[in-house]
């Protein structure tokens, strides 16, 4: 792994997050860079890890000590980096295309999908929802009206 030291000056922000530490059991790691920021110039990579913050050993710093010590440089940030053994993973760009049917689908898909829809009619279409009253006899309604009456 070879390391290199680069400087940032001040003040904040510097354009890069982190990830790791002794918390997590992980090296600190450079996680994301800012595109035009100051990490950016000066050709920071995400992947590579966090050696020493202002000339101190991270080894056994927590994510937040680290990031604390990286608020307390205002004027000048000095990091020293190790570069990663494997590269950084890199989204792959976002490629748009045109989903392409069989003959058959897309025919059916044509006149399917893109017929009006109309509302249902029909006797079932003109009755009333959600009404319990075909659930009564007519004795049980007499019982119950007589019973709100008296």
């Amino acid at each position: 792994m070879s390391a290199y030291t680069v400087s940032l000056a001040g003040p904040g922000p510097w354009g890069f997050r982190m990830q790791g530490g002794k918390d997590f059991n992980t090296p600190l790691t450079i996680s994301r860079i800012s595109p035009g920021s100051k990490a950016a110039q000066v050709n920071l990579v995400p992947g590579d890890f966090i050696v020493a913050i202002d000339g101190v050993s991270t080894d056994g710093m927590t994510h937040l000590e680290a990031q604390n010590k990286i608020k307390m440089a205002t004027y000048n940030l000095a990091l020293t980096m190790s570069k990663s053994k494997r590269p950084a993973a890199v989204m792959a760009p976002r490629v748009d295309t045109t989903v392409r049917f069989p003959p058959h689908q897309a025919n059916g898909c044509a006149t399917a999908c893109s017929a009006p829809s109309r509302p249902a009619e029909g006797p079932a279409h003109r009755k009333q929802y959600n009404c319990p009253i075909g659930l009564y006899s007519e004795d049980t309604l007499r019982e119950m009206a007589a019973i709100q009456a008296g």
